[in-house]
């Protein structure tokens, strides 16, 4: 999960760490995209944030500046390009935050968590399910900036499906906060029908023939499920209150209240995860202790069995002139025979009540 990688990366060298993404390789900016949108059309060429923001300011356009993963300095320089207050630059370096809301300025900062479902063969004990991060939105007067942490998330697909939709896209910033927001709420549903997958197939193991799965791996994709609940149920009161925002264009609130309709649907699934989860988890768990149940009955039955020649050994081991059959011919035989009996009157009872 993501925050537990970047704990990782945090405590890893440098010349160990995983593969640079593309965007940061080639730009040490982190840029990923900055274009200029007039009339819900994108200026042709590319152009640096400076630019852009001139241009915009000139035209009565705006900018979209997506970035990934930006350090301290790079967001310094945005900020005094787009005049953003410093309290923005601090918490939009760092990623891990919760979904949230919040006005500074003449600056709209809305927070999303992202979701990936991460692909495997079989859940294990360390499967990853789901891999998050965060994507924040940083949308003003003629400019939006995204600024996303994390490899899930990727906003390239929103820019070109919002680049097909001029209606959508001359409506202003915030048709990309709209464009943004309804991407992740689609991500958390398809997320969570393939969770849903793996919860069917867990229940279709548990209750096989074949051996069923261990405890831990319940335990685990609990862990993976409280994860993607951090990311979805508080997404709702931030966009409860962005249908109240003054500054939100009239001709975009149904299109908000379309995302929050299908964030409801994603909160209703990943609500009733829990219900499932914990369902089959007590039957793995009642499975286990019939188990056990039946393991001590064996064992118990067993005991029983072994009793018999143990006592009748003890009994003729004794040091003891006058005993029964002690003196007789077929004495030895005679008690071996009454061994056989009674142990196998034993084990055909202790086999007929399920013991064995």
């Amino acid at each position: 999960m993501f925050g537990l990688r970047r704990l990782i990366e945090g405590i890893t060298p440098r010349r160990t760490r995983g593969a640079v993404p593309p965007q940061r390789r080639h730009n040490p900016d982190a840029v990923v995209d900055c274009a200029v949108y007039a009339a819900g059309e994108r200026r042709p060429g590319t152009v640096h944030y400076t630019e852009a923001a001139r241009l915009a300011r000139r035209h009565g356009a705006y900018v979209w500046l997506g970035l990934h993963e930006p350090d301290r300095a790079t967001m310094r320089s945005i900020a005094e390009t787009f005049d953003l207050h410093e309290l923005i630059v601090e918490r939009t370096v760092e990623g891990g935050h919760r979904p949230a809301l919040e006005v500074i300025g003449d600056v709209t900062r809305l927070v999303l968590r992202t979701a990936r479902y991460v692909e495997h063969d079989e859940l294990t004990a360390t499967s990853e399910v789901v891999d998050t991060g965060d994507v924040t939105v940083l949308i003003g007067p003629s400019f939006v900036i995204s600024v996303r942490h994390g490899a899930a998330g990727a906003l390239w697909p929103v820019r070109q499906d919002l680049e097909k939709r001029p209606a959508v896209l001359r409506l202003g910033p915030w048709a990309v906060a709209y464009a943004i927001a309804g991407r992740m709420v689609d991500e958390y549903l398809d997320v969570a029908v393939a969770v849903e997958h793996d919860l069917e197939r867990l229940e279709e193991e548990t209750f096989a023939d074949q051996r069923s799965p261990e405890i831990a791996h319940f335990y685990q994709l609990k862990r993976e499920m409280v994860e993607f609940k951090r990311a979805v149920l508080p997404l709702q009161e931030p966009l409860a209150r962005l249908l109240d925002e003054p500054r939100l264009p009239v001709a975009l609130r149904p299109y908000f209240t379309d995302v929050r309709g299908r964030l409801a649907r994603a909160v209703d699934r990943v609500a009733g995860f829990d219900d499932l989860l914990n369902s089959i988890l007590q039957a793995r768990l009642a499975q286990v202790s019939m188990g056990q149940n039946n393991d001590m009955r064996m064992i118990a039955a067993w005991a029983a069995i072994a009793a018999v020649p143990t006592v009748l050994a003890g009994i003729y081991g004794m040091n003891f002139e006058q005993m029964p059959f002690l003196d007789a011919p077929y004495g030895f035989w005679g008690v071996i025979a009454a061994i056989a009996v009674i142990c196998g009157g034993l084990y055909w009872r202790f086999k007929r009540v399920g013991w064995l």
